[in-house]
């Protein structure tokens, strides 16, 4: 499959070096996307001079975007084909392949995850920092480092929001793939999904409302953006068709309509609804719904994608 991530394989510094996608790929770009909404959350946080709040979620996300976006860097390493060739990615940059933004993006977000990390340093790094108080506040205090570390968070969360998407979207061999919608479909998905655990862990009720509303506001979106995905599909080509038929009423009808759709979007919708308008209390039920219907889209995306084929005879 050297060939269907880039456009060309004149470069073979950066030809991508996969197999057969299994569980790694869906768990890698789940956890990407995930990483991209805390990224932006805690970015908006710092903008909004909050970062000195005890109680903010954006003191703590960056510690755990950090352990969760090295375990999905593990996810897709252990998906790798030639697992030792992984470093040539960084000796050369090609602007025309997916591969070869998302590597210099996912090294770019670890020094802003580090540097937001150092302004409210957890307790257990006075062992390796002198004064970690003082750094904290200086880094707080200095302009530069504060607008660059919000900035950053934002522009590289959006980044890799879109990468996920667009690393299966520019495969033309796949025709479920082939969706310039599947980006923004995937960043929706991540500020979603990232809306709901900040929800579900926020200590600070106004923020945990706040992000109980964002989050009924990216679930309305996401459900926007799957209608005009699969209408796009639907009004494409006859292949394109076909693999809109895999999750309408095919194969992959029943995952797509009862955990993606109801589970994943429709019901948390409804009971966040509620519970923002004090209905009903805030309880994990929905957060969790919407994290794990999150996880299963990128599980049904990458199945449906590698089954539907330009060539294949059973589809």
């Amino acid at each position: 499959m050297l060939n269907e991530i880039t456009t060309s394989r004149s470069n073979h510094l950066i030809d991508p070096i996969f197999h057969v996608w299994g569980w790694e790929i869906p768990v890698y770009l789940f956890i990407g996307g995930i990483v991209a909404g805390m990224m932006i959350i805690s970015g908006y946080s710092i903008m909004k001079g909050r970062i000195t709040e005890p109680d903010c979620s954006c003191r703590i996300l960056p510690r755990i975007s950090f352990i969760l976006l090295s375990i999905g860097m593990f996810a897709l390493f252990l998906d790798l084909e030639y697992k030792i060739h992984f470093w040539r990615l960084y000796t050369t940059f090609e602007i025309k392949s997916p591969m070869s933004w998302g590597a210099w993006i996912l090294l770019l977000v670890y020094p802003v995850l580090i540097a937001n990390i150092l302004m409210a340093p957890p307790e257990y790094l006075n062992k390796y920092i002198k004064n970690p108080g003082n750094l904290s506040k200086k880094f707080r205090e200095n302009r530069f480092i504060l607008n660059a570390t919000s900035y950053g968070n934002i522009v590289l969360g959006l980044g890799l929001g879109v990468y996920t998407g667009v690393l299966l979207s520019s495969m033309v061999s796949r025709p479920l793939w082939n969706s310039s919608l599947l980006a923004v479909l995937f960043l929706i998905s991540g500020l979603s999904a990232a809306a709901a655990f900040v929800h579900m862990i926020a200590r600070n009720v106004v923020e945990r409302e706040t992000l109980a509303r964002a989050d009924n506001i990216f679930l309305s979106i996401e459900l926007v953006v799957i209608f005009l995905f699969i209408a796009g599909l639907l009004n494409s080509t006859e292949v394109q068709i076909k693999a809109a038929y895999l999750l309408l009423t095919g194969t992959y009808a029943v995952t797509f309509w009862v955990f993606v759709v109801g589970l994943g979007i429709i019901i948390p919708l409804l009971i966040q609804t509620r519970a923002v308008n004090h209905k009903v209390q805030h309880t994990a039920i929905a957060p969790v719904l919407v994290i794990m219907g999150g996880l299963i889209l990128r599980f049904l995306i990458v199945e449906a994608g590698q089954y539907s084929h330009w060539l294949n005879a059973h589809f």
